[in-house]
């Protein structure tokens, strides 16, 4: 279903994990629940397979996704038609990455640099033989992402005859110990060992005196340009067989990325390298346009940045709880928003917009009850709802937890805090909260965003 960014419309961010079982078998009352509520965008955090820290943006796959989004998962049925067609299709990506993860298995976990020579360097009588050996594993791990693959389609035709748009998330990096990485690392800049010899992060900035070392291994472009960016094309298309609309994380790594040598411990030492993000795009373009893409260009933007963004007619983004500062340019002012423009209240990494207003400051709470028009006993969670679908931003997302009015324990993410991170859910009676949807669609409507039909 094509997306139509000249429409008015309202979302929620939620990740499936957040249901309250944990899994996409609440699917269908939650688009129920989305439909009388008249949301018509829901965003989800990408779905792959996470490591151990649970984050869905280091995962064991560009592509394949995590099976626990399932409670059950029927027996496999090698004979089935759709799924022979399933793994053609999908064969570029889906045969590395059940070896990848069955290898790692019988490795005890290790990661795919730390395996014995004949299987980090993809020996190929090995990993023959071992096709052989594990024939039933390797292809019960295909029948999963098949099962997940229908499901999630069934999912799509769900929402779409509720006029509800799926809204993805694609991180612009992948992790070390992925198959992607093992599958194909001259994809990447690695030493003969297979160890990053630049990784990725930002420069220090205001919000910190060492910058961000992420960690993940650099693309090595000039490879990707030699074949024609297939393995990248490949990713987006994936996508966007997935959904109707996709965020890409840290757009601005399409532009330029900061390099930092592997053997610093900070991201204070790195530098600005340009990327061929244009010519990739460019190429996109010609099979679809227009290009059913968000930039995620939250942060220090540079006019380079956002001459990209603008030769490919991409929306940005724009998160309210930004907006409370002296600077009169501040692009998340709402009177500075943009209409072609997703808008949030906060995101995954924000603080709910409850426990953020609750820790302000004396002047910072005054400022911001100002601009909301409100005083210190009115509810600020629904002045700053209201406020948002009331900007110019043809897409305002809520994370759900401020549609329940949750304060911080509720929050999805503390960058930079690598526990306890990802594992909120929400209450089973939550969406069946009395006078919730009655509440939101008033809230949608009043702002005249479209509602759900």
């Amino acid at each position: 279903m094509a997306y139509d960014f000249s429409q008015r419309r309202a979302g929620v961010l939620l990740h499936p994990t957040s249901l309250p079982s944990g899994t996409l078998d609440d699917s269908d009352s939650w688009l129920d629940f989305m439909q009388a509520s008249g949301l018509s965008v829901w965003q989800v955090l990408p779905l792959g397979v996470p490591q151990e820290d649970l984050s869905p943006y280091q995962c064991l796959s560009a592509f394949a996704t995590n099976p626990k989004l399932l409670s059950h998962i029927p027996p496999c049925q090698p004979d089935d038609s759709g799924f022979a067609d399933f793994c053609t299709q999908e064969g570029d990506w889906l045969d590395d990455y059940a070896l990848f993860v069955t290898i790692k298995e019988q490795q005890q976990g290790k990661a795919w640099y730390d395996w014995p020579q004949k299987y980090k360097q993809r020996d190929p009588d090995t990993l023959q033989r071992f096709r052989q050996q594990h024939q039933g594993v390797l292809q019960e791990i295909c029948w999963q992402q098949y099962q997940l693959h229908q499901y999630w389609q069934e999912l799509r035709t769900r929402a779409e005859a509720r006029n509800i748009h799926l809204f993805g998330d694609m991180p612009i990096f992948v992790a070390h110990d992925s198959a992607d990485v093992w599958a194909c690392p001259q994809r990447f800049l690695l030493n003969d060992e297979g160890q990053p010899t630049w990784v990725t992060g930002v420069p220090p900035d205001y919000f910190s005196e060492t910058g961000q070392r992420w960690g993940n291994p650099h693309y090595n472009w000039d490879y990707h340009l030699q074949e024609g960016f297939r393995w990248w094309l490949a990713r987006l298309q994936h996508h966007f067989r997935w959904f109707d609309l996709v965020r890409i994380d840290h757009f601005r790594g399409l532009q330029a990325v900061w390099m930092i040598p592997a053997d610093e411990d900070t991201a204070i030492h790195g530098h600005w390298q340009e990327v061929p993000g244009d010519a990739l795009l460019a190429e996109l373009q010609a099979d679809m346009d227009p290009l059913p893409l968000v930039a995620e260009d939250l942060g220090i933007i540079t006019a380079e940045v956002k001459a990209l963004k603008k030769k490919y007619g991409l929306p940005g983004m724009a998160v309210l709880q930004f907006a409370f500062d002296a600077f009169e340019d501040n692009p998340h002012k709402p009177v500075n928003i943009s209409p072609k423009c997703a808008a949030y209240t906060g995101t995954h990494d924000n603080d709910t917009t409850l426990g953020w207003y609750q820790t302000l400051d004396a002047q910072t709470r005054q400022r911001v009850n100002d601009m909301l028009h409100i005083q210190d006993d009115d509810d600020p969670v629904d002045a700053m709802i209201e406020t948002l679908f009331h900007t110019r931003a043809s897409l305002a997302v809520v994370p759900m937890q401020d549609f329940l009015k949750l304060g911080s324990k509720a929050r999805m993410n503390i960058p930079g805090v690598a526990e306890g991170n990802w594992r909120w859910r929400m209450h089973p009676q939550a969406i069946s909260t009395p006078g919730l949807p009655e509440r939101i669609l008033e809230q949608v409507s009043n702002s005249k965003r479209k509602v759900t039909p």
